[in-house]
């Protein structure tokens, strides 16, 4: 089966854990560059990675690279690369996003409108016709410009990856599902341990939790772009990948993952939430003020994004909520905490200087992954 490029984009800060993912499932990551993870892989891992990546935004099969310093080296290394593999006579195409840095070439919409023309050219000799109806399936590229080196990609995804298909409903400023699990990832919280989110808002972190305890793929209730080009991915691949992750889930996984929040319209949206993702069952919401949290466990998780600076005022209710977190996690027993926030005197406020300090972005806002690393659980003895 023929191999191809492909490019998985991913949060600033996050390629290694994306790598890490690629890697588990069985394909040979070939670059890791700032919030993208490129590997080799043919049509089968096009299907998988779109099926079971909990932390990229997208699938791009990598149709080449060239060098522009000028619209005409652009128009001419889009015309030469060969779009007709891929887009049949009738394919609607167009260059749905275009991000250029430190290059020549810089005006995003200039940038689209000269390599339509260039693929209506290329297109045109191909299938012998001046005009194009597009009234077939979607191609949508994607373009990187990054020191006037160009990179284009036919973008397998379609609506991102984030949108699992479960949250109908969210809360002011909610975490992206991917980002959310990426964050989980960070962690050595595993499926027979408590994790607790005292903010849960919409309830993301708790489901993605519950999806990675179940075995369940987050992809696996919605569709992809790629599925209706059948002439190049035959629909025999997408129903393997599909049968894999259904034959993958395991909801006979005894969990302790809880969600609260404070108000009861959210936990109501958690929960429903929690039930389009399939995964109830496997999580408790509660109304409760996080003022409140307490645990009669050891060795637990709290893993949150609590309400960031621009949601609750000014850095005096800042600091006051940070130091409840603060003195909330010293009252747990031997328990780890992972805290995402914007806040940058967030440690000062919590009373301890974290153990690490990861810079990410959450959209185009500057954060910070604090981690607080308690104690490995003993052992267990077999029996």
């Amino acid at each position: 089966m023929k191999t191809f490029e492909l490019i998985a984009p991913c949060h600033f800060g996050l390629e290694a854990v994306l790598k890490r993912e690629i890697d588990e499932l069985g394909y040979d990551v070939t670059n890791v560059s700032d919030g993208r993870v490129t590997f080799a892989g043919d049509i089968e891992a096009i299907c998988r990675i779109n099926m079971w990546s909990r932390t990229a935004e997208r699938v791009l099969v990598k149709l080449g690279s060239f060098r522009a310093t000028s619209f005409e080296e652009l128009f001419q290394g889009t015309k030469a690369l060969p779009l007709e593999e891929w887009i049949p006579k009738n394919g609607r195409f167009w260059v749905a996003k275009a991000a250029s840095v430190k290059s020549a070439l810089f005006a995003p919409s200039a940038i689209q409108s000269v390599m339509k023309k260039a693929m209506v050219e290329r297109l045109s000799h191909a299938y012998h016709t001046p005009h194009f109806e597009e009234d077939g399936e979607a191609y949508p590229f994607r373009v990187f410009i990054k020191n006037d080196e160009v990179t284009v990609g036919l973008d397998t995804t379609g609506e991102s990856l984030h949108k699992r298909g479960y949250r109908i409903h969210t809360a002011k400023a909610p975490i992206a599902e991917n980002l959310a699990a990426a964050l989980i990832m960070l962690t050595p919280w595993k499926k027979d341990r408590i994790l607790v989110d005292p903010f849960c808002g919409c309830g993301t972190f708790p489901i993605e939790a519950a999806l990675m305890a179940a075995g369940m793929a987050p992809g696996m209730n919605r569709k992809f772009t790629a599925m209706t080009w059948q002439h190049v991915i035959p629909e025999s691949y997408w129903k393997d990948a599909k049968e894999e992750a259904l034959e993958a889930v395991d909801m006979s996984v005894d969990t302790d993952i809880q969600g609260y929040d404070l108000d009861p319209e959210m936990v109501k949206m958690s929960r429903e939430n929690a039930k389009l993702a399939g995964v109830e069952k496997l999580i408790h919401f509660q109304v409760r003020d996080a003022a409140k949290l307490s645990h009669p466990k050891k060795y637990g998780f709290l893993i949150s994004n609590p309400p960031y600076g621009e949601r609750i005022g000014g850095d005096a209710d800042m600091d006051a909520l940070y130091a409840m977190i603060g003195e909330r996690y010293r009252a747990l027993d031997s328990w780890s905490m992972y805290i995402i926030t914007s806040y940058a005197d967030a440690e000062k406020a919590i009373g301890r200087k974290a153990d690490k300090n990861r810079k990410l972005y959450n959209g185009m806002l500057k954060t910070y992954y604090l981690q607080y690393m308690g104690p490995k659980p003993p052992r267990r003895k077999d029996n």
